[in-house]
């Protein structure tokens, strides 16, 4: 069966907000698949003007605390831009990217299916690091 990428109704350029923009990561980060152990929490990082359009950059870190070590050892970033075109009319919606940590591939998330694995991948990569130094 082909798996259908869930997606979220992104806010147009004129109604868009810094906080309003936090929120809809947050409503788009609801429709992944992943553990309910997994914990996250969202920011905004920093506004970047370009000549034809406004960026919004965010950071949703991931960790899986448990019982035994509530302080995870390490934890994944995945960084959102939300881009506001200047060209394009209002009305329009905003356009949304996001990569991982260590990643320079760029995601649009109406057309990439999140996998959990790839936040395992980060943690474990980064401890197998932390043992070695």
């Amino acid at each position: 069966t082909e798996y259908i990428i869930k997606n979220i109704q992104w806010t147009t350029g004129d109604n868009f907000t810094v906080e309003r923009g936090r929120q809809q990561i947050e409503e788009a980060i609801s429709t992944w698949e992943v553990h309910e152990s997994w914990l996250h929490w969202s920011e905004f990082l920093h506004e970047e003007e370009l000549e034809y359009s406004k960026r919004y950059h965010y950071r949703v870190c991931w960790s899986m605390p448990t019982r035994r070590k509530p302080i995870p050892r390490a934890t994944a970033s995945v960084y959102f831009v939300i881009e506001i075109s200047k060209v394009k009319p209002a009305t329009s919606p905003v356009e949304v990217f996001f990569t991982l940590e260590s990643s320079r591939l760029i995601h649009r998330p109406e057309q990439c299916r999140f996998r959990e694995k790839w936040l395992k991948d980060i943690i474990e990569n980064k401890i197998i690091l932390m043992k070695r130094l």
